[in-house]
Protein backbone atom coordinates (compact mmCIF):
# COMPACT_ATOMS: atom_id res chain seq x y z
CA UNK A 1 0.00 0.00 0.00
CA UNK A 2 1.78 3.13 -0.96
CA UNK A 3 2.18 6.40 1.48
CA UNK A 4 -0.33 9.33 0.91
CA UNK A 5 0.90 12.19 -0.50
CA UNK A 6 0.68 15.54 1.42
CA UNK A 7 1.28 18.26 -0.37
CA UNK A 8 4.02 20.66 -0.22
CA UNK A 9 2.61 24.27 0.31
CA UNK A 10 5.05 26.97 -1.93
CA UNK A 11 5.20 30.59 -1.45
CA UNK A 12 6.19 32.10 -4.35
CA UNK A 13 7.38 36.07 -4.41
CA UNK A 14 8.50 38.45 -6.68
CA UNK A 15 10.23 41.30 -4.96
CA UNK A 16 9.73 44.86 -6.06
CA UNK A 17 10.19 48.15 -4.32
CA UNK A 18 6.76 49.86 -5.95
CA UNK A 19 4.78 46.08 -6.09
CA UNK A 20 5.81 42.89 -4.80
CA UNK A 21 4.16 39.62 -6.32
CA UNK A 22 2.85 36.91 -4.21
CA UNK A 23 1.21 33.59 -4.92
CA UNK A 24 1.02 30.19 -3.01
CA UNK A 25 0.59 27.19 -4.01
CA UNK A 26 0.25 23.36 -2.46
CA UNK A 27 1.38 21.02 -5.01
CA UNK A 28 1.59 17.13 -4.81
CA UNK A 29 2.62 13.99 -7.41
CA UNK A 30 -0.55 14.51 -8.97
CA UNK A 31 -1.43 18.45 -9.05
CA UNK A 32 -0.80 21.94 -8.42
CA UNK A 33 -3.54 24.21 -6.31
CA UNK A 34 -3.46 28.12 -6.19
CA UNK A 35 -4.25 28.88 -2.98
CA UNK A 36 -3.96 32.66 -3.44
CA UNK A 37 -2.12 34.93 -5.85
CA UNK A 38 -1.64 38.97 -5.98
CA UNK A 39 -0.03 42.07 -5.23
CA UNK A 40 0.94 44.23 -2.52
CA UNK A 41 1.75 47.82 -3.46
CA UNK A 42 3.21 50.63 -2.15
CA UNK A 43 2.24 53.68 -3.62
CA UNK A 44 0.53 54.96 -0.17
CA UNK A 45 3.70 54.98 1.49
CA UNK A 46 5.44 57.32 -0.39
CA UNK A 47 9.55 57.69 -1.33
CA UNK A 48 10.47 56.35 1.89
CA UNK A 49 12.64 53.10 0.69
CA UNK A 50 13.12 52.19 4.88
CA UNK A 51 9.51 52.45 5.41
CA UNK A 52 8.68 50.27 1.96
CA UNK A 53 11.17 47.53 3.23
CA UNK A 54 9.25 47.39 6.95
CA UNK A 55 6.38 46.88 4.78
CA UNK A 56 7.34 44.12 2.90
CA UNK A 57 8.64 42.40 5.99
CA UNK A 58 5.55 42.73 7.53
CA UNK A 59 3.34 41.95 4.60
CA UNK A 60 5.51 38.85 3.83
CA UNK A 61 5.20 37.69 7.62
CA UNK A 62 1.82 38.01 7.48
CA UNK A 63 1.14 35.87 4.44
CA UNK A 64 3.63 33.01 6.21
CA UNK A 65 1.73 33.48 9.21
CA UNK A 66 -1.89 32.83 7.19
CA UNK A 67 -0.87 30.29 4.78
CA UNK A 68 1.83 28.31 6.73
CA UNK A 69 4.41 27.58 3.65
CA UNK A 70 7.06 25.98 4.21
CA UNK A 71 9.05 26.74 1.76
CA UNK A 72 9.84 29.99 0.09
CA UNK A 73 10.57 30.67 -3.58
CA UNK A 74 11.66 33.87 -4.76
CA UNK A 75 12.92 35.47 -7.92
CA UNK A 76 16.38 36.83 -7.98
CA UNK A 77 17.14 40.42 -8.93
CA UNK A 78 19.10 40.88 -12.29
CA UNK A 79 21.50 43.17 -13.21
CA UNK A 80 19.89 46.24 -15.19
CA UNK A 81 21.03 49.46 -16.89
CA UNK A 82 19.94 51.25 -13.34
CA UNK A 83 22.31 50.02 -10.84
CA UNK A 84 20.19 52.33 -8.18
CA UNK A 85 16.87 50.08 -9.07
CA UNK A 86 18.96 46.97 -9.25
CA UNK A 87 20.35 48.04 -5.73
CA UNK A 88 16.47 48.90 -4.16
CA UNK A 89 15.20 45.82 -6.01
CA UNK A 90 18.04 43.62 -3.76
CA UNK A 91 17.16 44.69 -0.38
CA UNK A 92 13.31 44.21 -1.68
CA UNK A 93 14.22 40.38 -1.82
CA UNK A 94 16.81 40.75 1.41
CA UNK A 95 13.70 41.84 3.18
CA UNK A 96 11.33 38.81 2.07
CA UNK A 97 14.26 36.27 2.65
CA UNK A 98 14.39 37.62 6.13
CA UNK A 99 11.14 37.38 7.02
CA UNK A 100 10.97 33.86 5.69
CA UNK A 101 13.90 33.12 7.80
CA UNK A 102 12.71 34.64 10.88
CA UNK A 103 9.63 32.07 10.38
CA UNK A 104 11.76 28.98 9.69
CA UNK A 105 10.63 28.72 5.94
CA UNK A 106 12.97 27.22 3.36
CA UNK A 107 14.09 29.25 0.78
CA UNK A 108 15.44 28.95 -2.53
CA UNK A 109 16.24 32.10 -5.13
CA UNK A 110 15.64 31.80 -9.23
CA UNK A 111 17.19 33.89 -11.38
CA UNK A 112 14.43 35.18 -13.96
CA UNK A 113 15.45 33.08 -16.89
CA UNK A 114 15.46 30.01 -14.64
CA UNK A 115 12.33 30.40 -14.23
CA UNK A 116 10.95 31.62 -17.50
CA UNK A 117 12.57 28.10 -18.88
CA UNK A 118 11.10 25.97 -16.54
CA UNK A 119 7.66 27.38 -17.38
CA UNK A 120 8.05 28.07 -20.85
CA UNK A 121 10.80 26.20 -22.00
CA UNK A 122 12.73 29.78 -23.37
CA UNK A 123 14.84 31.52 -20.23
CA UNK A 124 13.73 34.82 -22.59
CA UNK A 125 10.19 34.26 -22.88
CA UNK A 126 7.99 37.47 -22.20
CA UNK A 127 5.74 37.86 -19.13
CA UNK A 128 2.65 37.62 -21.13
CA UNK A 129 4.20 34.18 -22.43
CA UNK A 130 5.34 33.13 -18.82
CA UNK A 131 1.53 33.80 -17.85
CA UNK A 132 -0.13 32.52 -20.80
CA UNK A 133 2.15 29.02 -19.76
CA UNK A 134 1.00 29.27 -16.18
CA UNK A 135 -2.91 28.92 -17.46
CA UNK A 136 -2.33 26.40 -19.64
CA UNK A 137 -0.14 24.27 -17.18
CA UNK A 138 -2.53 25.05 -13.73
CA UNK A 139 -5.69 25.39 -16.25
CA UNK A 140 -7.12 28.60 -14.95
CA UNK A 141 -6.89 31.91 -15.94
CA UNK A 142 -5.79 35.18 -14.61
CA UNK A 143 -6.11 38.62 -15.29
CA UNK A 144 -4.33 40.74 -17.04
CA UNK A 145 -2.20 43.38 -15.45
CA UNK A 146 -0.91 40.94 -12.98
CA UNK A 147 2.46 39.98 -14.01
CA UNK A 148 3.86 40.56 -10.60
CA UNK A 149 1.57 37.76 -9.34
CA UNK A 150 2.67 35.95 -11.68
CA UNK A 151 5.87 36.15 -12.35
CA UNK A 152 5.49 35.06 -8.10
CA UNK A 153 3.24 32.01 -9.64
CA UNK A 154 6.15 31.18 -11.66
CA UNK A 155 8.50 31.54 -8.86
CA UNK A 156 6.54 28.47 -6.66
CA UNK A 157 6.09 26.46 -9.41
CA UNK A 158 9.66 26.51 -11.00
CA UNK A 159 10.54 25.59 -7.38
CA UNK A 160 8.15 23.16 -7.57
CA UNK A 161 9.68 21.99 -11.01
CA UNK A 162 12.81 21.87 -9.49
CA UNK A 163 12.95 20.44 -6.33
CA UNK A 164 10.34 17.59 -6.04
CA UNK A 165 7.56 17.82 -8.61
CA UNK A 166 6.63 16.29 -11.61
CA UNK A 167 10.30 16.85 -13.20
CA UNK A 168 12.06 14.91 -10.63
CA UNK A 169 9.99 11.75 -11.32
CA UNK A 170 11.64 9.45 -13.82
CA UNK A 171 9.24 7.40 -16.17
CA UNK A 172 10.41 4.90 -18.89
CA UNK A 173 7.65 5.46 -22.59
CA UNK A 174 7.58 3.25 -24.84
CA UNK A 175 7.32 5.57 -27.66
CA UNK A 176 6.62 9.27 -28.55
CA UNK A 177 2.74 8.27 -28.26
CA UNK A 178 2.73 6.96 -25.01
CA UNK A 179 4.80 10.29 -24.04
CA UNK A 180 1.93 12.74 -25.77
CA UNK A 181 -0.72 10.81 -23.66
CA UNK A 182 0.62 11.38 -20.64
CA UNK A 183 1.85 15.45 -20.91
CA UNK A 184 -0.61 16.63 -23.25
CA UNK A 185 0.42 20.34 -22.03
CA UNK A 186 3.76 19.73 -22.75
CA UNK A 187 3.32 19.11 -26.60
CA UNK A 188 2.47 22.26 -28.32
CA UNK A 189 0.23 22.15 -31.77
Amino acid sequence: MSQPTTPVRILGIDPGTNVLGFAIIDADKSAISVLEIGVVTFAHIGEDHTLKLRYIFEQVQDLIRQYRPTEMAIEAPFYGKNVQSMLKLGRAQGVAIAAGMVNGVVITEYMPKNIKRAITGNGNASKEQVAGMLENILKRKFQEKQFDATDALGAAVCHWFQSSGPAKVKKSYSGWGAFVKDNPGKVGK
